[in-house]
């Protein structure tokens, strides 16, 4: 590698203290009626209760999106709707992660900020089902699978995905609430649900993919956030089934980003064990990649729990300048092996892990 370059985040090794890692475990309210920011910290279900007409009015400020990846060791199914208070979208995308190739990015713009909201919640069952245009949507959660399914167009030509995935038996999910200290108004909340099996297919004109749940996982981010202007993060997950020494499958996930407002009250960082969170502290890459994204990534962690190098093999950079804000993404997939270590001290060797992790500027 290079010589380090500047990092745009104050690294954990520069930090007064470390994280004081705040759990809530009984429903909270997120905001106050002015738009004040009550909690801080992080869950293993989403207990933080969020009142959209409570958001501190800004033109783009306010901004939450349900947001599906799936993908196996060939390509990357992205199933999404987003809100971002004076419109939005909702879009299904299919890439091949040999080769970078987009293959279909079908999306469906709208204006306003009310048409089209989403109430959905991110681990408990419910259904969030509309039509924007000619562009049909039905996300539907139940308590063991949740389903996918998408009807729009792309280059004049029919694009529909279908998706089952499980939910196994007592799978956390992590959620995180980031304050900013520059406002007391503006946060930054999400979930990640990991280690859902997925099956189904993408179809766009005669061209179908297929993907199986013994190859392919979904995870979801969702987000409701009220954000600074300008900002960065680092976003990577992972799951898979391993077997341990006795010959045992276990189903194994991870999660960290950083670099998001303040994290001393929590990090998103996390191990997926059976289904099981075991939190570890904040995390960073060795050496600060931006400009040689496609050399190995060294990860780092303050508790020496997350030990993992990703050699990467694509770059699927994209760079979308809306005028009134600007999304900057290298989201950077490779092959991952290291080790972490449990809540109760046990070391996991991980090899062979396809997955990945991106880096973002954002003016939005």
């Amino acid at each position: 590698m290079g010589e380090e370059l500047k990092r745009t985040y104050v690294p954990f090794k520069d930090w007064k203290e470390k994280s004081k890692q705040t759990e809530y475990t009984e429903k909270t309210p997120l905001l106050a009626p002015d738009g004040t920011l009550l909690a801080k910290g992080w869950a293993r279900k989403n207990v933080f209760q969020y009142n959209r007409d409570y958001v501190k009015k800004g033109i783009i400020s306010r901004k939450e999106w349900d947001f599906y990846t799936i993908f196996d060791d060939e390509m990357q199914i992205l199933v999404s709707f987003a809100n971002i208070n004076i419109g939005g979208y909702v879009a299904a995308k299919l890439v091949n992660l040999k080769t970078g190739e987009v293959i279909c990015d079908s999306v469906q713009y709208f204006l306003g900020a009310n048409k089209h909201v989403s109430h959905s919640i991110p681990d408990s069952p419910c259904r969030f089902k509309d039509k924007i245009g000619k562009t049909e949507f039905d996300f539907n959660t139940k308590e063991n699978e949740r389903t996918l399914w998408y009807k729009g167009a792309f280059k004049g030509k029919p694009v529909e995905v279908e998706a089952v995935m499980e939910i196994p038996q007592g799978l956390e999910s992590i959620t995180t609430v980031f304050p900013f200290d520059e406002d007391k108004t503006k946060y930054f909340m999400t979930t990640k649900q990991l280690c859902m099996p997925c099956g189904g297919k993408f179809k766009f004109g005669d061209y179908v993919y297929e993907f199986s749940k013994d190859k392919a996982f979904c995870s979801l981010d969702w987000g409701r956030v009220n954000t600074v202007h300008e900002m960065v993060w680092y976003w990577g997950s992972g799951s898979q089934y391993i077997t341990d020494e006795k010959g045992e499958k276990h189903l194994f996930g991870f999660e960290i980003t950083w670099a998001i407002g303040d994290e001393s009250n929590a990090t998103e960082t996390c191990i997926f064990y059976d289904g099981k969170i075991h939190k570890f502290g904040a995390v960073d890459v060795e050496k600060f990649p931006k400009g040689r994204f496609l050399e190995p990534w060294k990860f780092i962690s303050e508790d020496g729990r997350f030990n993992m190098t990703m050699e990467p093999t694509l770059d699927n950079h994209s760079d979308v300048d809306f005028k009134v804000g600007r999304m900057n993404c290298h989201q950077v997939y490779g092959n991952w092996h290291g080790n972490v270590i449990l809540d109760d001290g046990t070391k996991i060797e991980i090899k062979d892990l396809f997955t990945f992790c991106e880096y973002v500027e954002n003016r939005w």
